[in-house]
């Protein structure tokens, strides 16, 4: 089907009852994309960039906002709520669930259907610099009612998503989804204001030869994650060819690339967050053929303890994750701080 329009492979795939909701979500969404798309092409025209200045200061669970930041959530949490499907939501810009009440996000049975997670701007700190970013989304449904909405929202196990996805905002703006059904990229086509199919069925490489990393933090990580970049950027470790760097800053574009070329991208800090990126990604990974670990466990396995709760991230091609986990020692734990 590629080529075909977004609402078309949709509506050959989630046209049962089971689904209809989802396309109800990803129609939706792929709005709030567009919006958000054309308000990013035109940000320093518009006087968009720079930090929000109503915002809160940066703590630990989050970041400092640009304004983008704000205008970005309030953009993505309305294409949700207006689905009609989702119960509760969670973004990374905000210190708690918002429950929607719209008398529509219920199943046949009455209960509350699906929940929402999302990075509304991943890669916002580079905003200003032009540099690609993107959104990250994680959807979790149920038809019987079994989501403890009521007293867990939103913190369920990233294994039992029904769907999740991204949207890159670079040279092209393009949505990578899955249902469960495999991963697929759809390009948004300007002259027609469609998402159309581009990138059917992606699968990454089961092994790569790029790894994406900050190695200017190499002397603060531990033996075995030095012993592991030493090793496959000398072409010793078990692919014999020598690896490459290449890190954007921007997981959704460290991660698109990963995903189409192989390798792994990688945070080895407690820095990005298990229910908003990890969560999504691991499981868009795994749909392609990847994984996704902390370095010594399956992300999809982790019960989140809390919204915001952060850990080490390696995403990529199972080859290469496996042979990295098999080093040990590769998470950087630690409290330190470091000033950009």
């Amino acid at each position: 089907m590629k080529g075909h329009s977004l609402s078309t492979v949709l509506l050959a795939h989630l046209s049962n009852a089971d689904g209809s909701e989802l396309y109800k979500v990803f129609m939706s969404l792929q709005s709030g994309v567009k919006t958000l798309a054309h308000l990013l092409s035109r940000a320093g025209m518009d006087n968009l960039l720079g930090v929000y200045e109503g915002a809160s200061s940066a703590s630990a669970d989050r970041d400092e906002a640009k304004r983008l930041d704000i205008i970005s959530n309030d953009i993505i949490k309305q294409a949700f709520s207006a689905s009609g499907c989702i119960s509760a939501i969670a973004s990374e810009e905000e210190d708690n669930v918002e429950h929607i009440d719209n008398g529509m996000a219920a199943s046949s049975n009455g209960q509350a259907s699906c929940e929402a997670v999302f990075d509304p701007l991943d890669g916002s700190r580079n905003i200003d610099a032009g540099i690609p970013t993107g959104t990250i989304f994680g959807i979790y449904c149920s038809s019987d009612g079994s989501l403890d909405a009521s007293s867990r929202p939103c913190l369920q196990k990233g294994k039992h998503l029904v769907a999740a996805g991204y949207a890159l905002y670079s040279s092209a703006t393009i949505l990578v989804l899955s249902w469960g059904q495999g991963v697929h990229g759809f390009t948004l086509d300007r002259g027609s204001g469609e998402f159309v199919l581009t990138h059917p069925a992606m699968r990454i490489p089961a092994r790569g030869q790029i790894y994406s990393v900050n190695d200017a933090r190499y002397f603060d990580w531990p033996e075995g994650l030095r012993k592991y970049i030493d090793d496959i950027r000398q072409g010793k470790g078990q692919n014999p060819k020598q690896y490459s760097a290449r890190y954007v800053c921007s997981l959704v574009a460290d991660f698109h690339r990963t995903l189409l070329y192989g390798g792994v991208a990688m945070n080895p800090r407690s820095h990005l967050r298990l229910v908003y990126e990890a969560n999504p990604l691991s499981y868009i990974a795994e749909q392609a053929g990847g994984m996704g670990s902390d370095g010594r466990r399956r992300i999809l396995d982790i019960q989140p303890e809390k919204l915001h709760q952060r850990l080490p991230l390696f995403l990529g091609s199972p080859e290469d994750i496996a042979e990295l986990e098999s080093y040990g020692d590769v998470q950087q734990i630690g409290e330190k701080k470091y000033t950009v």
